[in-house]
């Protein structure tokens, strides 16, 4: 059923409309959030409209359509996520990795819970593995670069992998537990580890 239709004799009371004329970037911040909130499955016209109050239309004058919709999010939220990235300060400092972590998951929860919803997601519709590949791929050459910076040889792939998987699952961890304090726990740990291996501890 297409979402551009309206059902016919609705007569729920319409949310009246906050920004009309709101752009394209915040019309993906709600797609963002809705998807945060309630799952792909979630992600459509009106619910990105009701989420940015918006008319339901120009969302359509937007994107034209769903996978469109999905396709721009996704993208949206790439180029989000790498920009508030904070694996480290690139000083090569085991005491400067992944400084701004906490933080990074304390201030955009719903991009992280995305994140964490396409790659489930993923395992459905495998045409959403490219957008995700792109996104870890860049993912995973920070965490290569900053332990290049750091370590006396170039890290290998398992390494910089694992430091990675180490990082991704406390933000999951930060994001449903909260317990920011463990999270900083767990990073200085990691810190440590990482100035062993760099004669730094």
């Amino acid at each position: 059923m297409s979402d551009s239709a309206e059902p016919v004799g609705d007569q729920r009371p319409r949310k009246r409309v906050r920004n009309y004329g709101t752009g394209r970037v915040a019309l993906l911040e709600a797609a963002v959030r809705v998807v945060a909130r309630g799952g792909l499955r979630k992600l459509t016209y009106r619910a990105v409209a009701e989420e940015a109050g918006v008319t339901h239309g120009l969302v359509v004058h937007h994107f034209g359509s769903r996978d469109a919709l999905i396709e721009e999010t996704v993208t949206h939220a790439i180029r989000t996520s790498l920009s508030a990235s904070t694996l480290g300060l690139g000083t090569g400092k085991p005491a400067d990795f992944a400084t701004g972590l906490v933080g990074m998951v304390e201030s955009g929860p719903d991009l992280q819970a995305f994140q964490y919803e396409l790659l489930l997601e993923a395992r459905r519709r495998p045409e959403l593995l490219p957008h995700l590949r792109a996104l870890y791929e860049e993912y995973f050459e920070a965490a290569r670069g900053e332990l290049a910076r750091m370590l006396p040889h170039p890290p290998g792939r398992g390494l910089y992998r694992l430091v990675f998987a180490a990082l991704e699952g406390l933000v999951l961890h930060q994001l449903v537990f909260g317990e920011r304090e463990v999270t900083e726990e767990a990073l200085a740990e990691l810190r440590d580890l990482l100035g062993g291996l760099t004669g730094d501890a």
